[in-house]
């Protein structure tokens, strides 16, 4: 038996009704067909396409520190540049095969330091319940937001003298107002907890619940 024949009946898919030409151990069944084999393949979704049809490059391996740590070690150039054409060729193929599946579809606009400020201030505010529907009970979360806060004060740290002065003046309004929100709400929080306390006991209510329903910062 041919090499080539055996590549061709392996990579031919499993289906219910057994019709290989060959048995397990690789003899020609009495019962096959004897004219020549046809691959059948289906045609990938236009996603799939996009998805696989760039290479992936090879990962950077690690050297091994002396304690058994590992030290992240930098990818090359070269590196770099391959998985930035990959990912490029990928991301507008799948793009457009998206768009090309829901006509009608606005486009993004790329990415740029405005836009990753928003979203980061945007996220804090979602999870401080900025995003809470008139009428429906906040769900707040603290920890979730504080990560952001911090995720933009970081940001205003590693950018200082490096941002214009638009770009700068927008970093340093977002912090501040995701600031001011979180201790809006914590503070709503805690007297809240204390009016329910007071309840418990007997005594008058204090303050209530989040005024408003969503943080004040949020208009």
């Amino acid at each position: 038996m041919k090499e080539g024949e055996i590549m061709a009946e392996q990579s031919k898919p499993f289906v219910i009704t057994d019709r290989r030409r060959h048995t397990m151990d690789g003899d020609l069944r009495p019962d096959a067909d004897p004219s020549p084999e046809k691959e059948e393949r289906e045609r990938p979704a236009p996603v799939e396409e996009a998805v696989s049809a760039a290479p992936v490059p090879e990962a950077v391996l690690e050297p091994e520190m002396e304690d058994g740590a590992t030290m992240p070690q930098a990818p090359s150039a070269e590196q770099m540049e391959q998985a930035r054409m990959a990912y490029e060729q990928t991301a507008d193929r799948l793009s457009t095969a998206i768009r090309a599946a829901n006509p009608g579809m606005n486009h993004p606009s790329p990415m740029n330091f405005d836009g990753l400020v928003q979203s980061i201030y945007m996220t804090a505010i979602m999870q401080l319940g900025g995003a809470t529907p008139e009428g429906q009970q906040p769900q707040v979360d603290l920890m979730g937001a504080q990560q952001s806060i911090e995720m933009l004060g970081t940001l205003a740290e590693k950018t200082a003298g490096n941002l214009s002065v638009e770009e700068a003046a927008l970093l340093d309004r977002a912090v501040f107002e995701v600031q001011v929100a979180f201790l809006e709400i914590t503070q709503a929080l805690a007297r809240s907890a204390a009016a329910k306390q007071q309840q418990q006991q007997g005594q008058a209510p204090g303050f209530g619940q989040i005024p408003g329903g969503r943080p004040s910062i949020v208009r």
